[in-house]
C-alpha cells in the first residue's frame, strides 16, 4: 500500500512538473520574441540588399547598406548579451532555491524517519486500544484529542514533503530549460559576432575606396544629405505625435522632481554629451577636397571608440533608429519643443519611451555611418528649428 501511494505521489509530481515545464517554455518563447523579430529584420534587410546590389554597385550605397546591417547585428548582439545575463541570474537564483528546498526536505525526512523509529521502538499500539485502555473518561478524551493532533501533524509533514518534492522537480525542469537556452544564446551570439567581424572587414575595404576616390566620396555626401532629410522627417513626426502632450506632462513632472530648469532656460549651461574635440561645426562647411559647401545640422565631436555618450538633460527617449549617413541615432525629447539628437552611436543603453536624466549613459561612441572613424554627431532642435549646439553647451 505504501509503495502504491509512493508511485501515485511520484506520478503526480511528474505530471505537474511537465505542465509547469510547458508553461515555462511558453514564457521563454515569449521572452525571445524581440530577438527573433530582430533576426527576421536582419534576414529581410540582407535579402533586400542582395537584390539591390545586382543593380546598384556604387561604393556609397554599399557602405551605407553595410552600416545598416552592422547596426542591426550590433543591436541583436546587445539583446543576446542582455538575455544571457538575465539567464545567468535566473540560473543562480534557481540553484540557490533548489539547494534551500533540498536542505528543507532533508530536515523533514529526518524528522519523519525519527518519528517512525520512535513509534516502532516503543511498540505499535492501535489508536482504538490507546483510547479503550484509558483509566478514566477524561483520560480517554485527552488521548483522543492528542491522537488527532498527532495525526494532523503527520499529515501536514507528509503534505510538506510532497509540496517540497513538487517545487524541487519544477525548479529543476526550469533550470534545465534555462541551461539549454543559455547554450543556444551563447552559440547564437558567437555566430552573430563572427558575422559582424566579416561585415566590418568588408566595410573597411569600402571605406578605403571612398577615401581614395573623389567621386565615391561625393556620392557618400549625397547619402548624408538624404539622411538629413530623413532626420527632419522623423523630428516632424515626433512633433506631431499624438502622445506628445502626455510626454510633455511626464517631462514636466520629471523636471519638478529633479528640480531642474526648463531647456529654454539652460542656454550655455548644458554639459557636453561626450569627451573629444569638435571637428565639424554647425552650419555651412567647406570641403576643400571636393570643393563643395555642405550644411551641417549639428556638430561632430571626434573621440575615442567606445567613449560613453551621455544625455545632456533629463527627458524621454522618443526614437532609436538607423539614418543613412548618420548611422544609429537616438532622439530625446526635453519638453517645450526641444530635442537633442545623438548619431554614429553604438551599444544603446536605453530604449524608446524611457526616462533619462542629465548625465545618463545612453550609448557609446561608434563609427556607424561615419567615413572618418569614431565620432558623435550631436544636434539640438527647438520649436522645429535646428540650433547651434555649441551655443547651448558649457564653454570649454
Amino acid at each position: 500500500m505504501k509503495i502504491f501511494n509512493y508511485v501515485i505521489l511520484v506520478s503526480f509530481c511528474v505530471l505537474n512538473a511537465q505542465s509547469s515545464q510547458r508553461d515555462y517554455n511558453e514564457e521563454l518563447r515569449y521572452q525571445n520574441d524581440a530577438i527573433n523579430k530582430m533576426k527576421k529584420e536582419i534576414e529581410e534587410l540582407s535579402s533586400k540588399l542582395r537584390k539591390a546590389n545586382i543593380n546598384e554597385t556604387t561604393t556609397s550605397k554599399r557602405i551605407t547598406n553595410l552600416d545598416e546591417e552592422i547596426a542591426l547585428v550590433n543591436k541583436l548582439i546587445q539583446s543576446l548579451k542582455k538575455e544571457e545575463t538575465s539567464n545567468r541570474n535566473k540560473v543562480n537564483v534557481l540553484k540557490d532555491r533548489i539547494k534551500t528546498k533540498e536542505d528543507e526536505l532533508e530536515l523533514l525526512r529526518t524528522r519523519y524517519e525519527q518519528r517512525i523509529i520512535n513509534t516502532y521502538q516503543k511498540g505499535r499500539v492501535s489508536d482504538l486500544e490507546k483510547v479503550l485502555s484509558s483509566t478514566s473518561w477524561r483520560q480517554a478524551v485527552y488521548r483522543t484529542q492528542y491522537l488527532k493532533i498527532i495525526s494532523s501533524i503527520e499529515q501536514k509533514m507528509t503534505k510538506d514533503i510532497e509540496n517540497i518534492l513538487l517545487a524541487i522537480n519544477k525548479d529543476k525542469l526550469k533550470l534545465e530549460s534555462l541551461l539549454r537556452q543559455s547554450i543556444s544564446l551563447k552559440r547564437d551570439k558567437q555566430k552573430q559576432m563572427a558575422s559582424l567581424r566579416k561585415m566590418r572587414i568588408k566595410r573597411e575595404k569600402e571605406l578605403n575606396r571612398i577615401r581614395q576616390d573623389k567621386s565615391a566620396l561625393a556620392n557618400y555626401m549625397q547619402e548624408k544629405s538624404a539622411g538629413v532629410k530623413q532626420l527632419e522627417s522623423i523630428i516632424k513626426k515626433v512633433l506631431e505625435d499624438k502622445a506628445r502632450s502626455e510626454r510633455e506632462e511626464r517631462i514636466r513632472q520629471q523636471q519638478q522632481a529633479l528640480k531642474t530648469k526648463e531647456f529654454n532656460l539652460l542656454k550655455g549651461q548644458l554639459p557636453w554629451p561626450t569627451d573629444g574635440r569638435v571637428i565639424s561645426k554647425f552650419g555651412k562647411q567647406w570641403n576643400s577636397r571636393l570643393k563643395t559647401t555642405t550644411d551641417n545640422p549639428g556638430i561632430d565631436i571626434k573621440g575615442q571608440p567606445g567613449s560613453p555618450i551621455r544625455s545632456t538633460m533629463s527627458g524621454v527617449v522618443t526614437t532609436i533608429t538607423y539614418i543613412r549617413g548618420y548611422g544609429t541615432t537616438v532622439i530625446i525629447d526635453h519638453g517645450g519643443g526641444f530635442y537633442t539628437v545623438y548619431s554614429h552611436v553604438t551599444n544603446i543603453q536605453t530604449q524608446v519611451d524611457s526616462e533619462v536624466r542629465s548625465g545618463d549613459v545612453i550609448a557609446y561612441m561608434g563609427d556607424s555611418g561615419s567615413v572618418n572613424g569614431s565620432k558623435l554627431h550631436f544636434e539640438v532642435w527647438g520649436k522645429g528649428q535646428k540650433l547651434d549646439p555649441e551655443k547651448w553647451l558649457i564653454k570649454k
